[in-house]
């Protein structure tokens, strides 16, 4: 095995703000620990500890092209969108999920829960 999955990283131009947006959308916390100079990455957990830990990297330039990866989601899309998300695509005959996109035009695909 060459490779395992360790974090999940996104980027960011304002990493607090998109941190602490992605917490409120996930229900995530800052990771507690030592002081973080500024300008360096936030890293964000899963306070049950089930879902894998982010980290939100400041970059200097803005998102311009769409995704290549991008993470799926269980959620309610009109929540998501009420904190500030955007619809890229809504559900239709072709896809059983809606694309949104973050504050920072990240693409996110958001699936209804499964009873």
């Amino acid at each position: 095995m060459p490779a395992r999955f360790k974090d999940l990283c996104i980027d960011a131009h304002d990493h607090h703000a998109l941190a602490d947006w992605w917490c409120a959308a996930m229900g995530y916390v800052r990771r507690p620990g030592e002081p973080r100079p500024e300008d360096w990455p936030v890293p964000i957990v899963d306070p049950a500890g089930a879902g894998p830990l982010i980290w939100v990297n400041r970059v200097p330039e803005p998102k311009t092209v769409k995704n290549r990866m991008h993470l799926d989601v269980v959620g309610d899309p009109a929540e998501l969108l009420a904190l500030g998300a955007t619809l890229v695509r809504g559900r239709d005959d072709d896809i059983e999920w809606d694309v949104l996109a973050d504050p920072e035009g990240n693409e996110f695909c958001v699936f209804a829960p499964r009873d």
